[in-house]
């Protein structure tokens, strides 16, 4: 049993909710915020494309790494002593980044401060477990996760409207703000509570998993510039299989793992897993992508850039918990299997729309929306439902684990796909040379620094290669479709809760 304070309900447990869902919004604001402000950063720094990439990867790498670390640590120490550490980083670390002047800084602080977010997020979701129960316990789950979809669905508009109003700073200035705010209802009213039975921290796994994330999303990201076969990039995918095979060994013989490898034996744990990554790659590149499109590529303002964005993740609200109510009626399998074809078919109307064409853009984001919002609604409850309940802890941590860090490295993945089908169709419309940079700044929205050429050839170039790499989402999408539904199982219906957050001993993200 968990040791807290005191285990009756008090009054305050309304503001330790409204303190964690505030740092629940403040996330997605700043994942989301950093993608819209890149292109306006990469002009006042005069910044490589590599440097601009990391302004969302450092972020999210650090975060996804370390959150079941994270869980640990506040289960041995203290979930408010954790929550309060990470939220008090959280807001030091958005202030230097409002006032920093370097973008060497910058990223290195967008780490920094993805490590304080994984602290806030599992030690959060840890308290909340312990100070409601039963149904109670059910509602404030479900509202943590609608104010996430909160923060994602108006996190580009918001960011857009602090840019054109005072400038990409204001972003990390208001993320501090709302972190204070969280900051002070946890000091006040959380009380502190730890599991007496945690395990310890794994630190050769962590380290491992952690070098083997870092090392194979450098390699991505210094590829396209480097050469894919240069040294140094074959040494950081050495390295990165070094350290997978270093964290598997480490796993299979630890008395008490980080990840428990026994859990892939179940085919829906293992099918569980496809959901966020199937997601990253219908959704979640998308609201990276199309921002730096919309921004830097057509010219269109931050904040009509961010209302643009609504009909992407709008549906994110309402489609979930229709998906938790079908599963009255129809499999979870069978569900996420339907979104991601709808979601592909989405995919498809969008590689055929034209640059400029915001009308189509809308309805085929409105598709990709809610065909994501099927599989989005019932992955949280899945991921603890399909595995003894003894486990269930740990499945949660490998499961936000899985979807946190799957959204670093695949959008590394395919912005280094997408500058080298840019890049081809660069050469095909320009004199014989090296258009790597090139095909990079245009990528991430940053031209700044492009003079002389054409705006509509570099727009019709960006155009080819986006249709091209919608494509290949189209065809992962589809896969993703094909495991869930096989995977998943046909027979078994979601939880009927699948929709909210699971709560446990273990902290989750």
């Amino acid at each position: 049993m968990d040791q807290a304070t005191d285990h009756t309900p008090h009054p305050g447990r309304y503001y330790v909710l409204a303190a964690i869902c505030l740092a629940a919004l403040v996330l997605p604001l700043s994942f989301t915020g950093g993608a819209v402000a890149t292109p306006a950063i990469g002009k006042v720094f005069n910044a490589e494309p590599a440097s601009l990439t990391w302004i969302t990867n450092a972020f999210m790498l650090s975060f996804g790494s370390l959150l079941m670390a994270a869980g640990t640590l506040a289960d041995l120490y203290g979930r408010k002593r954790l929550f309060v550490i990470g939220l008090a980083l959280f807001v030091i670390v958005s202030t230097l980044l409002a006032c920093v002047y370097s973008i060497a800084w910058l990223d290195a602080l967008r780490a920094v401060q993805g490590v304080a977010a994984a602290a806030a997020l599992a030690s959060g979701s840890a308290a909340l477990a312990q100070e409601f129960e039963g149904h109670a316990r059910t509602r404030a789950f479900s509202l943590l996760g609608t104010t996430f979809g909160l923060g994602l669905a108006f996190g580009p508009m918001v960011s857009g409207l602090l840019i054109e109003q005072f400038g990409w700073r204001a972003i990390f200035a208001t993320t501090a703000i709302l972190a204070a705010i969280a900051l002070l209802a946890a000091l006040s009213q959380m009380r502190e509570s730890r599991n007496p039975h945690a395990q310890k921290l794994d630190l050769p796994g962590v380290l491992s998993f952690s070098s083997m994330l870092v090392l194979f999303t450098t390699a991505i990201i210094l590829g396209p510039q480097a050469g894919w076969r240069s040294p140094l990039i074959l040494g950081l995918f050495g390295g990165a299989l070094l350290g997978l095979l270093a964290f598997v060994a480490i796993e299979l013989r630890a008395r008490q793992p980080m990840l428990e490898l026994s859990l892939l034996k179940y085919p829906r744990f293992v099918g569980v897993q496809i959901l966020p990554i199937g997601t990253c790659f219908c959704y979640i590149v998308l609201i990276v992508l199309l921002p730096l499109r919309l921004i830097g590529v057509e010219g269109v303002t931050p904040l009509h850039s961010g209302l643009i964005m609504l009909a992407l993740s709008a549906p994110m609200l309402v489609v979930p918990l229709l998906a938790a109510w079908l599963t009255r009626w129809a499999s979870a399998g069978v569900l996420s299997a339907a979104g991601f074809l709808l979601a592909a078919a989405g995919l498809y109307a969008l590689a055929h729309v034209a640059v400029g064409d915001h009308l189509q853009l809308v309805i085929a984001m409105l598709v990709i929306g809610v065909g994501t919002g099927l599989p989005w609604g019932l992955m949280d409850g899945l991921a603890v439902s399909v595995v003894p309940k003894e486990q269930a802890g740990m499945a949660a941590g490998i499961f936000n684990t899985t979807r946190v860090a799957g959204e670093g490295v695949v959008l590394a993945i395919t912005v280094a796909l997408l500058t080298a089908l840019v890049g081809t169709s660069l050469a095909r419309v320009l004199p014989e040379g090296n258009h790597s940079e090139l095909a990079q700044r245009l990528v991430l929205g940053d031209l700044s620094q492009v003079q002389g050429l054409d705006p509509l050839l570099l727009q019709a170039a960006y155009q080819g290669g986006f249709a091209a790499l919608v494509l290949v989402l189209i065809g992962f999408t589809v896969v993703s479709a094909g495991a869930a539904f096989f995977l998943l199982g046909q027979g078994e219906r979601a939880p009927a809760h699948a929709g909210a957050m699971p709560a446990s001993d273990s902290a989750q993200g």
